[in-house]
């Protein structure tokens, strides 16, 4: 890796896309999340283009450090400068968080990767002071060397405007995303690790039937999808690479639980925690841990 340039902090956000934003929200507030109101996005899809009111707007679950992104096409007739309607429904899209867009592309370029460059993205968010613009930068890694995974690495510019206090006290007790999953297809698994290895910019290390890539703040797993069985409980069989569950940090399992539980979802029983099926969280298995 030779000198490790700590430019990728952790988590950014990790993404759910669907058309139905309204069903998104009422799935993910019974779960326990405290979740932000809905925002729409303006963004740019070349470096230095101006911004255009996209088709899409969000809310979040937002922990401090870190959030999921509820992601919604609110406009199929606005435009789409980030090609999100192409991208199937469910949990499709990861962030990770650099502290510098530009420093992060150049590295990145210069080891071969193709990027999409450094590009902007704004949205009005409530404030306790009145309406404010949230300002953040993204670079989007060509899909290709992330089958399954549309990979990004953002930078907050007004983060303040983001994770603000009145959103990060959830019922659930969620504190922050401990790690993402990745099912890659045997063939793959090998290549898809070392590019993630690359863009992180630290070696990977085998855990069992897992492949982890450690970031200063949370990790990536991998697993095949042979091996996938073990680590996801009661989930389908499904080929190919793809994103397949987020866990999260809560202050109290069995309280956590209780609140999911009483929600009306299904919940199972785990070695750390429990499990939420990804056919019932819209894609995205949900892990809890304390």
């Amino acid at each position: 890796m030779g000198v490790v340039t700590n430019d990728i902090l952790g988590f950014h956000h990790a993404g759910i896309l669907t058309r139905d934003l309204d069903g998104l929200e009422q799935r993910y507030d019974s779960f326990g999340f405290t979740l932000s109101p809905r925002s729409r996005h303006a963004m740019n899809s070349l470096p230095g283009e101006p911004l255009v009111l996209g088709c899409t707007a969000n809310l979040c679950a937002l922990f401090g450090d870190s959030y999921i992104e509820l992601l919604g096409i609110v406009d199929e007739s606005a435009p789409d400068p980030w090609h999100t309607k192409e991208m199937a429904s469910g949990f499709r899209l990861l962030n990770l968080e650099t502290a510098d867009t530009a420093a992060t592309n150049a590295r990145l370029t210069a080891a071969g990767l193709r990027t999409s460059g450094v590009l902007d993205l704004q949205r009005e968010v409530d404030t306790v002071d009145g309406p404010r613009i949230m300002r953040a930068s993204a670079v989007h890694i060509d899909p290709s060397v992330t089958p399954g995974v549309n990979l990004g690495l953002a930078q907050h510019l007004t983060r303040a405007y983001v994770h603000q206090p009145r959103y990060l006290d959830h019922p659930n007790g969620a504190r922050g995303i401990h790690s993402v999953l990745i099912v890659a297809d045997a063939a793959e698994l090998a290549a898809i690790v070392a590019h993630y290895a690359l863009i992180v910019d630290r070696a990977a290390r085998v855990e069992g039937p897992l492949t982890v890539v450690e970031m200063p703040s949370g990790r990536l797993e991998f697993v095949t999808v042979c091996d996938a069985a073990e680590v996801l409980p009661d989930e389908p069989t499904a080929s190919g690479s793809r994103s397949a569950a987020i866990t999260i940090r809560v202050a109290d399992i069995v309280k956590a639980r209780a609140v999911v539980d009483a929600g009306g979802t299904a919940t199972h029983t785990t070695s750390g925690g429990f499990y939420v099926s990804a056919t019932d969280a819209h894609g995205a298995g949900l892990f809890f841990i304390d």
